[in-house]
């Protein structure tokens, strides 16, 4: 069956759907001898499909998924870096090539997905979800009760206003506080330039739960598979997470729906008399009959 190319990419496990959409871009993409074009669709089971000069085999039908515990210091690209080492060699010996589900950025240590499930993946990623991620941050100094408030409304980037967060300070030292964050969104160093605007660098920053899965007694370094049931309410989640939201009802503080206040009863406005209406005369009363006296004394 065709698909487009960066679907057949991302299904092999090779990458993710965006960097394959980038390698084809490059020009690294050939099918059947020919320099592949964005758009340009595929079979994998007719057509030779290769990708950095290897040829791609046809998807496997065994996926797999783990949770990986990243170090500080691995990267999670593919690029090619002597000094650092990423987040590929630590499965090496996996039988099945997979990928990172999203990135963390150099500095930064905790969870991440890895898997050759490239529509789960993608479904993930896609901007319109809303996929919780919490952080445990350490940040220089402590920040008082406005800068934490204009972390959760939102704070203005480079790259636009953030959406509102949970931020939770959890300890304080003399020179430190320890936040719990989450975040639904993805940006590059997203946490971390939040706090550099209220200017509180972060010095330590370890990502502890994603969506429903947490870290749990993982170590840097180490991954579990991710179960059946976990996958399926991964899938669950991402694709109740890129629906259309409904409007969401009024609540008040406990919880209980604000009931709508009865609205006014109109008031009723006196019509006003025409200045050049005549009144009505009123009827004079007839005057009260006097009753004749009567005479009872007959003549004579």
């Amino acid at each position: 069956m065709r698909e487009r190319l960066q679907k057949i990419i991302a299904q092999a496990g090779i990458a993710s759907r965006r960097a394959a959409e980038r390698l084809i871009e490059e020009g690294r993409v050939t099918v059947n001898g020919q320099v592949a074009a964005l758009g340009d669709q595929a079979d994998p089971e007719t057509d030779h499909i290769k990708v950095k000069g290897k040829l791609l085999k046809a998807a496997a039908e065994h996926k797999e998924y783990y949770l990986f515990y990243k170090p500080r210091g691995v990267l999670t690209t593919a690029a090619q870096d002597t000094e650092h080492p990423t987040v590929f060699e630590f499965f090496e010996k996996n039988p099945v090539r997979v990928f990172p589900v999203g990135r963390l950025d150099l500095d930064s240590e905790g969870l991440i997905i890895m898997t050759n499930d490239g529509d789960l993946a993608n479904a993930l990623m896609h901007p319109k979800g809303e996929i919780p991620k919490r952080y445990r941050v350490k940040v220089k100094g402590v920040p008082g009760e406005r800068a934490i408030d204009l972390l959760r409304k939102g704070v203005p980037l480079s790259d636009g206003r953030t959406a509102p967060a949970q931020v939770e300070l959890v300890e304080t030292t003399k020179t430190n506080a320890w936040f719990d964050v989450i975040i639904h969104e993805g940006r590059n160093r997203q946490i971390r330039r939040m706090f550099d605007h209220v200017h509180h660098s972060v010095v330590k920053l370890r990502r502890v739960g994603y969506a429903f899965l947490s870290v749990g007694d993982l170590k840097p370094g180490t991954a579990r598979a991710i179960t059946p049931a976990e996958v399926q309410r991964l899938r669950t989640l991402a694709q109740d997470s890129a629906k259309p939201k409904a409007a969401a009802k009024r609540v008040t503080n406990a919880g209980t729906p604000t009931a709508r206040a009865p609205k006014p009863a109109a008031k009723k406005t006196p019509v006003a008399k025409s200045a050049s209406a005549k009144p009505t005369p009123a009827k004079p009363r007839a005057p009260r009959a006097t009753p004749k006296p009567t005479n009872t004394r007959k003549g004579r």
